[in-house]
């Protein structure tokens, strides 16, 4: 006998329920991926979308004859009527039609071309002949203007800058004599920029003496120029300070407000009292609005905003942190951006005024309660108990109460440990020394 017979269910009931369950539909595996990557997934959907199959291999129209055939072609690029053979795919029995699909890529560079008459009007030159200037142009026209190719293949010994040159001189000479005003050329590169063989002969000169070094000679021209920028930032940095020292005209206008250095002021004298480490000498203070001076001189180009900010961490390098967060929330208070949004001149130092004046508010604020906490202080020490004076306990009448020894012999200290028992509001007492305690009583003391 079991549970099922106790119960009077059918042994075969559990078995039925399990047959009479419906499958779970298997997920089909999807076109394009075979079994094995697929069970690699575990069933999940791919982390990339799947592209169909169809998509990937697209199937001719039933309806198109496609063959391959070996034919003849020519390229619009060659002047020689070049023909050669590669395989092109017909549609239909249909060959393509059309010049040669790689011929666009063909690109060539138009080459000045002159008569003799011009020539001898425009373009003659002692350092030249006629036939040089042809084979030059002729060299030109075959490599595209590249020159070093030119120099290699050109007869005479020239060198690449000079070839350069009488290339660039002829053609801006032609596009002059040619043009019908010199106003409809003045924008023309070989106009605007002409070639500078003197300065391009320089140019080369001073690279190969670059490429040319060793590494110590490397090490030190970057020494030198090291030690060149730091002579210069220390002039700057001295030149500042020369400038901030000048005083400053009552009617001076935005430009000096910004030159100006940041008043000592910044800081209140009870900071100073309190507070030594926060004080800032008025020297300091100069200095490091000179060096953020000459540092924004040698950028020579920076935004208002970016000056913005170094000055007013400067003004706020003596202040901590949750006094300047106290100096952003009095601008929010106050309706005031905590950067301007024209930031012109007059309002970057109208800005950096009203930062100031809310920072020595601040300051006197919190001297202010200083003092008035210092004031309290005194006045409660002068009333208070001195802290060895031990405080009075209520505690009705169990404290007036008067204890009267017994002076029974052996009944003293019993008389002492009951009169303990019936005075719950006694303080509490220190235990008594041991050579003090009572003896227990013995046999023989009976």
């Amino acid at each position: 006998m079991d549970a099922k017979d106790i119960l009077g269910l059918p042994k075969n009931s559990i078995t039925q329920e399990k047959k009479s369950r419906p499958q779970k539909d298997s997920q089909r595996k999807p076109d394009g991926i075979s079994r094995e990557v697929y069970a690699l997934t575990g069933g999940f959907p791919p982390l990339i979308p799947a592209i169909e199959a169809s998509q990937l291999k697209k199937r001719p129209p039933s309806d198109e004859k496609i063959t391959w055939q070996w034919l003849p072609f020519t390229n619009s690029a060659r002047k020689d009527n070049l023909h050669l053979y590669h395989w092109v795919r017909i549609v239909n029995g249909v060959p393509p039609t059309g010049d040669y699909s790689f011929a666009k890529y063909n690109k060539s560079v138009d080459i000045v071309k002159y008569t003799d008459e011009e020539y001898e009007k425009y373009l003659t030159d002692p350092m030249w002949t006629k036939e040089e200037t042809d084979q030059l142009f002729e060299l030109c026209q075959s490599f595209d203007l590249r020159f070093i190719v030119i120099a290699d293949r050109f007869p005479s010994s020239r060198t690449v800058e000079e070839l350069k040159d009488r290339y660039y001189s002829v053609a801006r000479a032609m596009l002059a004599a040619r043009a019908p005003s010199p106003g409809d050329i003045s924008g023309h590169p070989l106009v605007k920029e002409p070639y500078n063989v003197s300065q391009e002969t320089e140019r080369k000169r001073a690279l190969s003496m670059v490429l040319s070094q060793t590494k110590q000679q490397e090490r030190k021209d970057a020494e030198v120029l090291a030690e060149a920028k730091r002579i210069t930032e220390s002039r700057m940095v001295a030149r500042g300070a020369e400038e901030s020292e000048l005083p400053v005209p009552s009617n001076a206008g935005p430009e000096s407000a910004e030159r100006a250095a940041i008043p000592s002021d910044t800081v209140s004298p009870s900071a100073n009292v309190q507070h030594p480490s926060a004080a800032v000498a008025p020297s300091t203070i100069t200095v490091d609005n000179a060096s953020i001076l000459a540092s924004l001189r040698m950028l020579r180009v920076y935004l208002r905003t970016y000056a913005l900010d170094q000055m007013v961490q400067a003004a706020s390098s003596s202040a901590g942190l949750r006094t300047i967060k106290r100096v952003e929330q009095t601008l929010q208070e106050l309706g005031v951006n905590l950067k301007p949004r024209v930031p012109t001149k007059a309002v970057c130092a109208e800005h950096l005024e009203l930062r100031r004046e809310i920072l020595t508010l601040l300051n006197l604020q919190k001297q202010l309660q200083y003092k008035e906490a210092e004031g309290s202080s005194y006045r409660d020490g002068s009333y208070g108990d001195t802290p060895g004076t031990p405080k009075h306990l209520s505690h009705g009448g169990d404290q007036d109460r008067i204890f009267v020894p017994d002076m029974n012999f052996a009944g003293e200290r019993i008389g002492k440990r009951d009169q303990k028992r019936k005075a719950p509001g006694r303080l509490s007492e220190a235990p008594l020394p041991a050579h003090k305690r009572p003896r227990k009583l013995k046999a023989a003391d009976l």
